[in-house]
């Protein structure tokens, strides 16, 4: 993989530099080509009959494969880890001392193809985190009186006001300040056709424009931006590691021993020290060392092409096992933005929201502008509100024209109006906004926060797969958290819940299996990282997502988890089958090597065949 710059501000993000990382990238294809021409000029020349030059040529290809192999194995053991590459150096090193030559040659032939076929698989299961990392930006087009300047993406602070042009990708977060914006997010969601931005919508870092140039301001710094995290996530799931690839190097001491009790025993028994050589090189490391990352990775890349980010190989084994979803209400199973659902008045109802709607047009509260929306959406005409006072939280006044307008909670109303009991008509399960107008309670406006569309949809497909228990956990009022427990026919609903609370509810759901958290990524941080795994919705949040949370649902649709879901215990039932099939393979091979009906030669090239076997089938992850 080529350089990349990191957004993040810091250290690139690099797999080497310069001529190191050459030799790095190459090393798998060098070895294979020159374990390959010394057995194919070895072989040929002691067809001609040529004396010494084939010993030689045979000897001096393996030897060169052994050295490097020795030297990785080296490495390793400096770091601590343990592997099965061993088998391959003392099978390799018997050869070369019991004088099979051309079996030596074989096996540093096999041993290089099974690093190139590593390599390969390896690559083409990262392939979809590869093309995310591929299109980090590393420059922007920073607008100023003095003109048009390119600065590095580092240098970028809120505030700043940007120019992207067409095929140019989003540096930060930000907000539209002119033009509309056409925007290709397929990299980040999987979404395929270009999606519209209009002026003063927020855009993610990471998409790019495939229309007009346009002027956007940033939002918050490169290494606060939705790209930087999904960049440091996908660092850590190519440097993770999951519990089968730990149990995997375990196994591998045991395995080793096994591999020469049976090589001893076969030796001692028949007297022919040929047989070592045969029973080492049949057993192959492949299902161990190769079939569970390459098929976890492969799954984690498969998760990404559809916009599931899912942090590393561990994560994903986990999620393979999960039982239970636990789901935060607001942002996640509902839209997250409250619409008018019904208005109470003697008045006109247009007329109503027309003057609650002139007076939040000075408000900054979420409802505020809810209400203005919904009276643009009308078509109605709103009036410029003059001497205006704002109690935050509690509600607004203002004059229109002559009319002393009042919007707000009971509470705020009922300080200013003469009826002291309150109106019937109020639904516990909606917000309800109460408007005075000249002193008197002219009516109000009820606002529900709508279940999400995907989200049935996403709840029978969890259910497909396996998931048996699902519970709401929020802080809302508990009628508001009933009506959408029975409308998407949930097993438990827990409410009016404080962050803590939230996290107790996991661990309490934690007796009925595996638990999965979904929520928003911020505000439910304690409880995505007291779950087994935490699943971050919400484009809004999506920067703080990615650290927050263990899978982060880059395209905003619910029904794309049950998918990874899939996709998991796929990748993980694959990874186990070639690890049981792989060793049941070897196993049975060295004891057929054992009894003398495998010579080494015979044996490297079944071992070939059980590496190329389980390589791929674990690509069938993909």
């Amino acid at each position: 993989m080529s350089e990349i710059t990191d957004p993040l501000g810091k250290d690139d993000v690099k797999r080497g530099s310069g001529i190191h990382s050459l030799i790095l990238r190459a090393r798998p294809t060098l070895l294979l080509v020159l374990a390959a021409a010394g057995l194919a000029g070895g072989a040929l020349l002691q067809w001609l009959a040529i004396p010494s030059w084939p010993v030689l040529i045979l000897v001096s290809a393996t030897v060169a494969v052994l050295s490097a192999l020795v030297l990785e194995i080296l490495f390793s053991l400096r770091k601590g880890e343990f592997g099965l590459d061993i088998i391959a150096a003392l099978s390799m090193g018997a050869a070369l001392w019991f004088g099979e030559y051309l079996a030596s040659a074989i096996i540093a032939v096999m041993y290089a193809g099974g690093q190139f076929l590593e390599s390969y698989a390896q690559k083409r299961a990262e392939s979809g985190m590869t093309e995310l990392l591929a299109r980090a930006p590393r420059l922007a087009l920073r607008v100023t009186d003095a003109g048009l300047s390119d600065i590095p993406i580092t240098r970028v602070v809120p505030g700043d006001k940007l120019l992207v042009r067409k095929g140019d990708v989003i540096p930060v977060d930000g907000r539209i300040e002119g033009g509309l914006a056409v925007l290709n997010e397929a990299a980040l969601t999987g979404e395929s056709l270009p999606v519209r931005r209009d002026p003063g919508q927020m855009i993610m870092s990471g998409a790019s424009n495939v229309g007009d140039a346009f002027e956007m301001i940033a939002v918050c710094s490169a290494a606060e931006s939705t790209y930087a995290g999904i960049v440091r996530l996908i660092a850590q799931a190519r440097s993770s590691k999951a519990h089968m690839s730990r149990l995997a190097d375990r196994y591998a001491l045991a395995f080793l021993a096994l591999t020469l009790t049976i090589a001893g025993l076969a030796a001692f028994l028949s007297a022919d020290p040929a047989r070592i050589v045969a029973v080492l090189v049949v057993a192959t490391p492949c299902p161990l060392i190769l079939a569970v990352p390459v098929a976890l990775v492969a799954g984690m890349s498969k998760s990404a092409r559809i916009g599931v980010l899912i942090k590393g190989a561990s994560v994903l084994e986990a999620l393979a096992a999960i039982t239970v979803v636990v789901f935060d209400k607001t942002g996640t199973l509902t839209t997250g933005e409250p619409t008018v659902t019904r208005i109470e008045t003697d008045l006109d109802p247009d007329e109503l929201l027309a003057l609650a709607a002139s007076v939040d047009q000075a408000s900054a509260h979420t409802i505020g502008r809810t209400i203005v929306e919904e009276a643009k959406r009308r078509g109605l005409g709103l009036s410029k509100p003059a001497t205006v006072t704002e109690v935050a939280g509690e509600g607004i006044e203002g004059f229109i024209g002559d009319r002393k307008v009042a919007v707000g909670g009971w509470s705020f109303i009922a300080a200013r109006v003469r009826l002291m009991a309150q109106p019937l008509g109020a639904d516990r399960r909606s917000a309800t906004i109460y408007v005075a107008v000249d002193g008197k309670c002219a009516g109000m406006i009820l606002l529900e926060d709508p279940v999400r569309t995907d989200a049935p949809t996403a709840i029978a497909n969890l259910r497909r797969s396996g998931v048996k228990r699902f519970t709401l956990a929020t802080g809302d009022r508990a009628e508001v958290a009933s009506a959408i427990g029975d409308a998407l026919r949930l097993d438990a609903v827990r409410a009016e819940l404080t962050p803590t609370e939230k996290v107790e509810t996991v661990k309490m759901e934690a007796k009925y299996g595996r638990v999965m958290m979904i929520g928003d990524g911020v505000n439910d941080g304690p409880a995505l990282a007291a779950a087994d795994v935490g699943v971050a919705v919400g484009q809004r949040n999506l920067a703080a997502a990615a650290e927050a949370a263990d899978v982060v649902l880059l395209r905003d649709d619910l029904r794309h988890i049950a998918t990874s879901l899939d996709i998991a215990r796929q990748s993980r039932r694959i990874a186990l089958q070639s690890v049981y099939s792989g060793i049941g393979l070897s196993v049975t091979a060295m004891i057929v090597a054992s009894f003398g009906y495998l010579t080494p030669v015979q044996g490297a090239l079944l071992q070939e065949v059980i590496d190329i076997a389980v390589i791929l089938n674990a690509l069938r992850a993909l």
